[in-house]
């Protein structure tokens, strides 16, 4: 089944985006979302140095009819909102594509990771553009094995995290000098790592399990 990683451009009328372009270092990782007839409700960690001011700003945003801090921690938050506005989930809905979570957005930015049939996946790109939301795809793969552990860019990303020096002790490498090396967003390189470390260790766990 293919297996399709692409970038969306927020439409600055969608709140999220114009809140994560306003405070472009914060970081909001979408844990859950889930689309109603006329709302959205979503689970998402809001990362920032400017955390309080970014709180407020959802808050206020007209669009946001509701919004509820479940965990408040340094500079790292835990929030549950609703939306009248979940402009995001209408093209998997309407393309019948399950949308893959958690996903990272940041300065205007989100990066989704979708498998799919290829005809959704040409769906998906038509609604996507019917809801005027820009997207680039930044790699197909037509061809995942089900035995595959990780993905070809999360296997890249491993490997070169294993090069620099990311995962010595003491570390060689940051994750900011990490995510220059390779060429991506600092957000999209935390997120790819945290995904395929979650992949290993789940992996490692169950065949220990298994002996």
């Amino acid at each position: 089944m293919p297996h399709a990683e692409l970038t969306l451009t927020i439409p600055e009328e969608i709140w999220i985006g114009d809140v994560s372009r306003t405070y472009d270092e914060a970081t909001f990782r979408i844990l859950a979302a889930l689309p109603g007839e006329d709302s959205g409700v979503g689970l998402a960690e809001v990362t920032s140095a400017d955390l309080p001011a970014v709180l407020r700003d959802i808050e206020g945003r007209n669009s946001v009819t509701s919004m509820e801090i479940l965990s408040h921690r340094d500079d790292r938050a835990l929030i549950q909102f609703e939306t009248s506005m979940p402009l995001l989930l209408f093209p998997v809905q309407g393309s019948g594509i399950p949308l893959e979570m958690p996903f990272t957005l940041s300065d205007g930015q989100a990066v989704w990771e979708i498998s799919a049939p290829q005809e959704r996946l040409s769906e998906l790109g038509e609604q996507l553009e019917e809801f005027g939301i820009p997207f680039d795809v930044d790699r197909i793969q037509q061809h995942l094995e089900s035995e595959q552990l990780l993905t070809e860019s999360q296997l890249e990303l491993v490997e070169a995290a294993i090069d620099a020096g990311y995962y010595d002790t003491p570390r060689d490498c940051s994750l900011t000098e990490l995510a220059e090396r390779v060429g991506i967003a600092k957000s999209t390189c935390s997120e790819t790592l945290h995904r395929a470390e979650e992949k290993i260790l789940k992996e490692f766990v169950a065949d220990h399990r298994t002996r």
